[in-house]
């Protein structure tokens, strides 16, 4: 009895393993369909970047003319002026008082103005006289008429009569001299009291302020900082090696990163003095008026420099994990992982400088799935 259980269960061992042996292979993975596409060698136009900064090309700094106490301050840092709109008010009450000395200067110069005048009349009047009586005795003394002396007499008046007009009509000269100089104090008074307001040359922008009411306004000392809007340019250092490539009137493809704008800007001035420790001369390049811009923005600038042939791959083959970059190319029916270089980015298309040759067929648009060594169909 022992020795049959024993040999039917050999039985069903033996039988289990034919079984085991009779079962099929599990079926080969499908390949993954993926798209793919050549690395190609293509001619890109070759360009040099220069980086600088955003600054308006018309600035002021808002001074006093005047020694006076700020009374009142109407703007704030940011705020927008339009041209002439009053900025800084300083007292202005001794001004004031100087204004109306120099009116009552020339007032009371004026005044003397009728007595000078009926004084030269007088002077005129009495010359006159003089003229014609000298005459009368020049007949007479010519007919021996009159004696020496009374046709003396009659010539010195005549001179002291010359002499006094001479004199009246000196004294209207001087007089006239002092209005003169009256008015000029006058006008120079109201020009320091016009002083104590001071108002935006232009349209702009308040960038700095350094004055508060109170302060005392010293003559030449900032007290405000103005930009005009919509007038701003990127100036840039150009390696002196590059110089050539960059001409006034030329164009550049301005960046600002601050702002996320990319756009086609002209080439204003060209600074003929080089920077002897940079060795870069410095370009500025007009930027257009957009209301964001504003001076400081850090800026960059491609300027063209012909074009080169380069090896390029579709932007969407390319993978980036971390620092590293790789693309997937298919070799013998599997992708396999490349790193690869790569350098400057043209619209769908990535510059690859090592890792790839020209002709290599690279995965596009990579599933997520896909990986190293994995079987792959290449589809139209």
């Amino acid at each position: 009895m022992r020795t049959t259980m024993v040999l039917l269960a050999v039985l069903t061992l033996i039988s289990c393993g034919h079984e085991e042996a009779r079962k099929p292979e599990a079926a080969a993975v499908a390949p993954l369909p993926v798209q793919a596409a050549a690395a190609s060698v293509q001619s890109w136009p070759q360009t040099y970047e220069a980086t600088g900064t955003v600054r308006a090309r018309t600035t002021s700094i808002v001074a006093s003319k005047v020694m006076g106490y700020v009374q009142q301050v109407n703007v704030r840092v940011g705020d927008r002026v339009r041209a002439g709109q009053l900025l800084v008010a300083l007292d202005a009450r001794d001004l004031e008082v100087n204004l109306r000395r120099a009116e009552a200067g020339r007032a009371e110069a004026q005044s003397a103005v009728p007595e000078i005048e009926n004084g030269i009349a007088a002077a005129k009047a009495n010359l006159d006289l003089a003229q014609a009586t000298f005459r009368r005795m020049q007949d007479l003394a010519q007919k021996k008429s009159i004696s020496d002396q009374e046709f003396d007499e009659a010539s010195a008046r005549l001179k002291s009569a010359q002499a006094n007009y001479e004199v009246a009509v000196a004294r209207r000269a001087q007089i006239q001299s002092k209005i003169a100089e009256a008015e000029q104090e006058q006008r120079a008074a109201r020009i320091n009291l016009d002083y104590a307001t001071i108002a935006a040359p232009f349209a702009a922008v308040v960038t700095d302020k350094s004055v508060e009411p109170g302060n005392l306004a010293a003559p030449g000392a900032p007290l405000l900082m103005l930009e005009q809007e919509g007038s701003y340019r990127l100036e840039v250092e150009v390696d002196e090696s590059k110089l050539a490539a960059v001409r006034t009137g030329g164009s550049a493809r301005v960046t600002l990163d601050a702002l996320g704008r990319c756009f086609d800007a002209r080439v204003s001035e060209v600074v003929p003095e080089i920077n002897s420790a940079s060795r870069a001369y410095t370009v500025k390049i007009d930027l257009p008026a957009l209301p964001e811009i504003r001076s400081g923005l850090f800026g960059k600038a491609a300027f063209s420099m012909g074009e080169r042939r380069t090896l390029t791959v579709p932007a969407a083959a390319l993978q980036q994990r971390g620092q590293l970059q790789s693309v997937f190319v298919v070799e013998n029916g599997a992708a396999r992982t490349r790193l690869v270089t790569t350098g400057e980015r043209r619209q769908d298309a990535v510059e690859v400088l090592s890792g790839l040759s020209a002709g290599e067929k690279v995965v596009v648009a990579p599933p997520v799935t896909l990986a190293d060594g994995a079987a792959v169909e290449v589809r139209p």
